[in-house]
C-alpha cells in the first residue's frame, strides 16, 4: 500500500511538505505541488480517510440529505443530487447520501458523530424540522431551496416568483388571454413545498395585472394519473391557448397526451415548462422552458459550503441567500394564438 512517505520520497520533498501540498493547508510553490501531484498519479496514492480525519479533524465528506418522495418526479430530484455530488468530487470531497424519512433524526446522528464536514439539504420545506438541528450543529450547512426562515444558513434557489411572472408575460406578449398553469401535486404544498406557491402566486398576480385568465391547478406526479389529469384539463378549458408547466412529470407526459388528441405545438397550443435543459434532452421535450438550473444550484451550495469548511475567512462571512435568475430557453413551442 502506497503511503504519504512514498509520495514524499518520489517527489523529493519531506513528508510534511507532501502532506501540505495535498491538503492545501499551507502555501506551497506551484513547482513543488506539481511534483507531489505527479508522484501521486505515478504511484496511485489514495489518502487514508481515517488517518486524514485524525490528523486534520476533517473527513473530506459532505452529507447530502435528500428524499425521493412519491409525489415528486424522481428524475428531476436526481439532477439536484448530481449537481451536489459532481461539484463535491471536483473539490476533493466524497458525498454521504442520507435518504431517511426522519430527516431531523438522521441529521442529528451524522452531525453528532462528526461523520461529515458539512451538509447540503434538498427537499427544503417552508417550516423544515431539520433546520433547527442544522443551525445547532458544529458543521456548516447549505440549502438548495428557500425556507421560511433563512437565518444562520446559506440558501440557494431559483427565483420562482420571477419565473412565474416571466411565463405569463411571454404568453401575454404573444397575444394569449387564457392560460392553464399545472403545478406540482397538492401534497407538495401541504408539506411545505414553498416553491410551488411562490411560482403560482406570482403567475396569478401577473396574469391579473395583464388581464389574462389563468387557471391554476395542481397536477399529478406519476403515470397514468398525470396523463389523465392533462386530458381532463384540456377538456375543462377548451378555450385556453397556452399551457404553463411547473411540473416535470406533466411535461414528460405531455407529448403523448397531445399526440392522442391530435394537437400540435405551437399551432394548437403554446407551451412553456420549468425544467433543466438536460431534463429536456433526456425526455426529448420540444417545449420552451424556464431553466431550473439544478446543477448550478448544487454547485453554488457546495462551493459556499467548502469555503466555510476550509477557511477561517469563509466561516466568518455573513450568511447568504442567493437566487438564480430564471432564463427562458426558446424551443419554438410558443406562438400567437389562432384567431
Amino acid at each position: 500500500m502506497v503511503t504519504i512517505g512514498d509520495v514524499a520520497r518520489a517527489a523529493g520533498v519531506s513528508r510534511s511538505t507532501a502532506s501540505y501540498a495535498l491538503s492545501g493547508k499551507r502555501a506551497i510553490s506551484a513547482e513543488v505541488r506539481q511534483r507531489v501531484n505527479d508522484a501521486v498519479l505515478r504511484l496511485g496514492y489514495t489518502p487514508n480517510a481515517g488517518a486524514r480525519a485524525l490528523a486534520t479533524s476533517q473527513t473530506m465528506v459532505i452529507g447530502l440529505l435528500a428524499q425521493f418522495l412519491e409525489d415528486e418526479f424522481a428524475p428531476a430530484m436526481l439532477e439536484y443530487m448530481l449537481g451536489v455530488s459532481d461539484t463535491a468530487r471536483e473539490l476533493g470531497y466524497d458525498v454521504l447520501l442520507v435518504t431517511e424519512a426522519d430527516g431531523d433524526k438522521a441529521l442529528r446522528r451524522i452531525t453528532d458523530s462528526r461523520m461529515v464536514d458539512g451538509l447540503v439539504l434538498l427537499n427544503v420545506a417552508q417550516d423544515d424540522d431539520r433546520l433547527p438541528v442544522l443551525r445547532a450543529a458544529p458543521q456548516p450547512g447549505a440549502l438548495v431551496g428557500l425556507p421560511g426562515d433563512c437565518s444562520g444558513l446559506d440558501v440557494f434557489d431559483l427565483d420562482f416568483e420571477e419565473a412565474g411572472r416571466m411565463m405569463v408575460d411571454h404568453m401575454h406578449r404573444l397575444g394569449h388571454h387564457e392560460l392553464i398553469l399545472v403545478s406540482q401535486p397538492e401534497h407538495v404544498v401541504q408539506r411545505g413545498g414553498a416553491y410551488v406557491w411562490r411560482l403560482q402566486d406570482a403567475a396569478l398576480q401577473q396574469a391579473r395585472l395583464r388581464g389574462v385568465t389563468l387557471h391554476a391547478v395542481f397536477g399529478e406526479s406519476r403515470q397514468p394519473a398525470v396523463g389523465r389529469s392533462l386530458h381532463a384539463l384540456l377538456d375543462r378549458y377548451p378555450s385556453a391557448t397556452g399551457l404553463l408547466l411547473n411540473n416535470e412529470a406533466a411535461a414528460a407526459a405531455l407529448p403523448t397526451v397531445l399526440h392522442e388528441r391530435g394537437l400540435t405545438v405551437p399551432d394548437d397550443l403554446s407551451v412553456i415548462g420549468r425544467y433543466s435543459d438536460e431534463f429536456a434532452r433526456v425526455f426529448s421535450l420540444p417545449y420552451s422552458s424556464i431553466e431550473s438550473a439544478p446543477d448550478r444550484l448544487g454547485r453554488m451550495a457546495v462551493r459556499q459550503l467548502v469555503r466555510r469548511i476550509e477557511s477561517e475567512a469563509g466561516r466568518a462571512e455573513p450568511y447568504v441567500v442567493r437566487f438564480v435568475a430564471p432564463e427562458l430557453v426558446d424551443r419554438k413551442s410558443t406562438a400567437a394564438p389562432r384567431t
